[in-house]
């Protein structure tokens, strides 16, 4: 079934109403829309399509994936459907169906501007740099002077480790662009990890010209002049977390085993059975403590620097409020004496240095009050802080626990595996540090 084989003279301007009102979120009339040209034509698999659309934005997924499914059994070679289909595939998570969903309409329309956009993004959502990389090469083959095309292709080959082609990519639209900052970024990108990081200070100093106050500039230059940065700017890792917001707890919890937060919510659980204790969640994500805490005596606060991290964390429906705010900034503002417990589970991987930490972690908890983080594990024979190339932090087990004594707790630590990565566990250990003094 093509576009052209459905009487558009009959049901287009209703069609075109219900896409207006579903965009401007007018849920009910597009409604009563779709209701009117489902009466004129019932066969309509656009009707179904749109029908779906609107259900996914009310929130009723059962019935948006009815209505794609009858989208689709109406028209199973039409590309807008297939295409619309496979895209709420991809955001649900169902990966499998939306890729062989997006690969079918790609053979059906493989000149389609639009087509190719959608199979990239359901690639991108999907982790599949390869399947990206093939699908823009395929679009390069019919638009090789693209610019947007070779920057995602760029930046896809780098991500699957193929730095030098990627930084050909990147050469070639300096050169092509040179006032476009986005290619001197991916450039500085792929340099540093070619391990090349010397080779991107010209690009470095000239972006710092424009941006003197940009943090990921800031940082980079650190890595170029061969320095460890004592923290990653809250901007780079604040974008992958808003977009891997809706399947993060089971990308962490099914896909890497991730169970630290079923852990520490158990162990807490054993000390205070009540649950009558103030608990500040710093880096609350997608609210897994919370989950496993269960309501609370207590207050509980989560703080996270992803507005949509919390959006997630919220159904819960166990924390008080929340603060969408950088970590740092938290801690420097919370007043001292709040807390009972504080606690930052993988997190100083993000943050790096401990010293902008644990002091003010001990300023704001109560006497007797704990601070519970995790780390990944540093060798004791190297420096007290790492960065790995997975762009975390690694802290020295000895140095953590200096620290801690320092700033006036009692400390007990815990080696365990954090999660699995590529197949291999990633190591770390958890401190359970108790403030000893005022």
């Amino acid at each position: 079934m093509s576009a052209t084989s459905i009487p558009a003279d009959i049901n287009r301007k209703h069609l075109e109403m219900a896409r207006q009102q579903i965009s401007n979120g007018d849920l009910q009339k597009a409604a009563l829309t779709l209701n009117k040209a489902h009466r004129k034509m019932p066969g309509d698999a656009r009707v179904f399509m749109l029908a779906g659309l609107m259900a996914e934005k009310a929130g009723n997924l059962t019935k948006a994936e009815e209505a794609f499914d009858r989208c689709v059994e109406l028209a199973p070679m039409w590309g807008p459907g297939l295409l619309e289909t496979a895209l709420y595939r991809a955001r649900r998570d169902q990966f499998d169906l939306a890729i062989e969903m997006a690969e079918k309409v790609a053979r059906i329309e493989p000149r389609n501007p639009q087509v190719l956009a959608g199979v990239v993004d359901i690639a991108h959502r999907a982790g599949n740099h390869e399947m990206a990389v093939l699908h823009l090469r395929r679009g390069l083959e019919l638009f090789p002077n693209d610019a947007m095309l070779r920057q995602h292709l760029a930046a896809d080959l780098g991500e699957l480790g193929e730095h030098t082609e990627a930084l050909q990519i990147w050469n070639a639209l300096v050169d092509e662009f040179p006032e476009q900052p986005v290619y001197k970024m991916g450039r500085i990108k792929v340099q540093i990890a070619r391990g090349e990081p010397v080779a991107a200070l010209d690009d470095i100093r000239t972006l710092e010209e424009k941006f003197p106050q940009d943090a990921t500039l800031a940082y980079y230059a650190a890595l170029a002049r061969a320095e460890t940065p004592q923290h990653i700017p809250v901007g780079m890792h604040q974008a992958m977390f808003d977009e891997m917001a809706e399947r993060f707890d089971r990308h962490l919890v099914l896909g890497l085993n991730y169970q630290l937060p079923k852990i520490v919510a158990g162990q807490l659980i054993a000390r205070h059975p009540e649950k009558d204790f103030n608990l500040l969640d710093l880096g609350c994500g997608t609210g897994l403590l919370g989950l496993f805490l269960g309501p609370m005596q207590g207050y509980l606060i989560g703080v996270d620097s992803s507005l949509k991290m919390i959006e997630e964390a919220a159904k819960h429906g166990v924390y008080d409020r929340f603060h969408n705010v950088d970590l740092l900034g938290a801690l420097q503002n919370t007043p001292a004496n709040e807390y009972d417990v504080l606690t930052l589970l993988d997190v100083l991987i993000y943050i790096g240095a401990p010293q902008l930490v644990i002091p003010n972690a001990a300023r704001i908890l109560k006497t007797g009050g704990e601070l519970i983080f995790s780390c990944e594990t540093a060798p004791e024979d190297g420096p007290d802080l790492v960065l790995q190339p997975s762009q975390r932090y690694a802290h020295k087990r000895s140095h953590i626990e200096a620290l801690c004594k320092q700033a006036g707790f009692s400390v007990s630590t815990e080696e365990l595996v954090l999660r699995q990565e590529g197949g291999e566990p990633v190591q770390g250990f958890v401190v359970t540090a108790t403030k000893t003094a005022a």
